[in-house]
């Protein structure tokens, strides 16, 4: 919808899409849908949901076993976004490198995007 042709709308790390593979596969899902919703103290948050079906309006990226599709109203907001997967002493999850990210709140779990994306119709 809000794409280049020829470009994916996100790119996945080598452990973002084994990762998400190895979730597909134990749970039996067609992929992971990625979403964005108002919230938090910076002002947006990511989701993301298992999916049993794919909407015809998601964007869809497909890469090395894993399924990613993306919200229609999403789409603008993760396009050139790379997901990775990190493992740590601490905690492990899908770490979001997003360039339309403009401030992050100091916990990691809210973002604010460039104003101009969400003026768009």
């Amino acid at each position: 919808m809000f794409g280049i042709p020829g470009k994916q709308a996100v790119s996945l790390t080598p452990r973002a899409a084994t990762q998400i593979a190895k979730l597909m596969a134990r749970d039996g899902h067609n992929g992971l849908r990625l979403g964005v919703k108002k919230g938090g103290c910076a002002g947006m948050e990511y989701t993301m949901s298992f999916a049993t079906d794919i909407d015809p309006h998601d964007e869809i990226v497909e890469q090395d076993g894993a399924r990613v599709m993306i919200a229609p109203m999403a789409q603008m907001f993760l396009f050139g976004t790379e997901i990775d997967y990190e493992t740590s002493l601490l905690e492990s999850g899908f770490k979001f490198n997003n360039p339309n990210v403009v401030d992050a709140c100091g916990c990691g779990e809210s973002i604010k995007f460039d104003e101009k994306l969400s003026a768009q119709p």
